[in-house]
C-alpha cells in the first residue's frame, strides 16, 4: 500500500525533524523543507497528499506559498503559526488553507488534524457527486430532486459546490452572493446557511451537507 506523502515546511530543524518522526510512526512518508524559496518546485514536481506549512519561513513567507499553491494545487495545507491574532488566521483561509494550528502544540495533534483534513478531502466527492448545479438556470439537485432555491442561496452553494472540503469565511461568502459591495452582517450569512440547510435536509435528513467550522465559516463535507 501506498503512504500518504506529507510535506513539512518548518525552518526549525529538530522541531520539523520531530513531525517527521510522529508523521512516521503514523504510517505516512514525510518530507521536510526549511527554506520557503524551495517549496513551490518540489510541490509541483513531487505533488505531496498534504502540506503542513510553517507561516514564518526564510525566502518566501508561508502566506505567500499558500497563494501561489492554490494556483496550480488543491493539495491540503495546514498553516502552522505562532500569530494568534484572528486576522492572521482568516486571512490563510483566504488564500486557500485547509486548515491552521497554532504554536506551541502537540505533534499528535498535527498528525490527528492532517488525518482529519486528509480523511475530508479523499472522501468528500461522494455527496458533491449527488450535488448539482445548473448556472444558466439557477437551478440545483440534490440526490435528483430539485432545490428550490433563491437567487441569493444559489449563489451562495456555488463555491461550496466547487471546492468541497475548503472552508470559506463569511466573508469570501459574502462575496459570492453579492456583486456590489454591500455590508451583510455574518447573522445574516448564517441565516441563509440555515435556510440552505433545510432545503437539503429536507431531502436527505441523515446527512449534513453543510458544516460549521467553528470561528471561521463553512464548508461542504461527506458523510
Amino acid at each position: 500500500m501506498q503512504l500518504n506523502s506529507i510535506l513539512i515546511v518548518e525552518d526549525q530543524i529538530k522541531l520539523a525533524q520531530l513531525l517527521a518522526d510522529y508523521f512516521t510512526q503514523s504510517q505516512y512518508q514525510p518530507h521536510c523543507l526549511h527554506d520557503g524559496n524551495e517549496v513551490i518546485p518540489w510541490v509541483q514536481e513531487h505533488k505531496p497528499d498534504a502540506i503542513v506549512l510553517d507561516v514564518m519561513l526564510p525566502g518566501k513567507d508561508g502566506m505567500q506559498i499558500c497563494k501561489e499553491i492554490r494556483q496550480f494545487s488543491n493539495v491540503p495545507i495546514l498553516m502552522v503559526t505562532a500569530r494568534i491574532e484572528e486576522i492572521d488566521r482568516l486571512l490563510g483561509l483566504e488564500l486557500g488553507a485547509d486548515d491552521y494550528i497554532c504554536k506551541p502544540f502537540s505533534p499528535r495533534e498535527v498528525v490527528a488534524r492532517v488525518k482529519a483534513v486528509l480523511r475530508r478531502t479523499q472522501t468528500v466527492q461522494a455527496p458533491s457527486q449527488q450535488l448539482e448545479l445548473d448556472d444558466e438556470r439557477y437551478q440545483a439537485s440534490y440526490n435528483g430532486q430539485t432545490l428550490a432555491l433563491t437567487a441569493v442561496e444559489f449563489q451562495l452553494l456555488k463555491p461550496l459546490s466547487r471546492e468541497p472540503g475548503r472552508i470559506f469565511s463569511r466573508e469570501q461568502l459574502m462575496r459570492s452572493m453579492y456583486n456590489d459591495d454591500r455590508i451583510v452582517s455574518d447573522r445574516t450569512i448564517d441565516s441563509h446557511i440555515k435556510k440552505l440547510r433545510k432545503k437539503l435536509s429536507d431531502i436527505s435528513p441523515e446527512q449534513e451537507l453543510i458544516q460549521s467550522v467553528y470561528g471561521v465559516g463553512y464548508r461542504l463535507v461527506s458523510e
